[in-house]
């Protein structure tokens, strides 16, 4: 819905002013010829490079998801897992990222590294992983984190705070630390098999490097890369 502009407010001049943000980033070339044969390991090298930095959760991804009608939703999450197979990542299934991904199962993942001008996206199509290795997950959660994704109903409307910090000491109760706490049926993990990867490289004037691996077939030669314009 637009504003309706004879009530929207006038700003405040002394508020900050984001038309007026911008950096000028100065790193180094990104070339085709100093990428990696594959995106997952040149993932694995820039995700090395951002964790010595001393990044903060440097495996925090913004998750977005899409009804069938093309809604979108967005959210961070922490990615737990990649290898060849794809990026994985756990969640309570009866979220809204989770139905969103029952009913249209394509998804971006973008790893917003601002402090290094690098951002990485990764689009593909999102599988459940399976139960095995959703529990083996859960086994090294803290003992906190695995009562709290049985207190949470994930996505759905609580009454209060008290109400669900009371599940939680209920559960408390339930699995003192030190018991083996089950592993939520409704809770697990979804691995996004990726069909492009692009790395983004920040520069001054915009002249920004897009270097995007595309998915063309099966095999040794799978991926083409391609240079996007910033």
């Amino acid at each position: 819905m637009n504003p309706d502009p004879a009530v929207v407010p006038a700003p405040d001049p002394a508020a900050a002013d984001p038309a007026s943000m911008r950096e000028q980033y100065r790193t180094a070339e990104l070339a085709e010829s100093s990428l990696a044969p594959d995106p997952v390991r040149q993932f694995a090298l820039w995700f090395e490079e951002a964790a010595a930095s001393g990044l903060q959760e440097p495996n925090a991804m913004v998750v977005s998801t899409a009804t069938p009608d093309g809604r979108p939703s967005s959210r961070t999450v922490l990615l737990k897992r990649y290898d060849e197979r794809g990026f994985v990542f756990f969640t309570n299934y009866g979220s809204r990222k989770g139905r969103e991904l029952h009913a249209n199962p394509y998804v971006s993942l973008l790893f917003p590294w601002h402090a290094m001008a690098r951002q990485v996206i990764v689009t593909g199509e999102a599988f459940k992983v399976g139960r095995d290795e959703t529990a083996a997950y859960f086994r090294v959660r803290p003992h906190g984190s695995q009562l709290g994704a049985w207190a949470s109903e994930q996505s759905t409307v609580v009454g209060s705070r008290q109400e669900l910090l009371r599940r939680y000491e209920e559960l408390e109760a339930r699995y003192p630390e030190g018991e083996q706490v089950p592993v939520p049926p409704q809770w697990g993990g979804f691995r996004v098999v990726p069909d492009a990867v692009e790395f983004w490289q920040g520069h001054e004037n915009r002249l920004h490097d897009r270097l995007k691996y595309v998915r063309k077939g099966e095999g040794a030669q799978t991926w083409q890369v391609e240079r996007l314009c910033p």
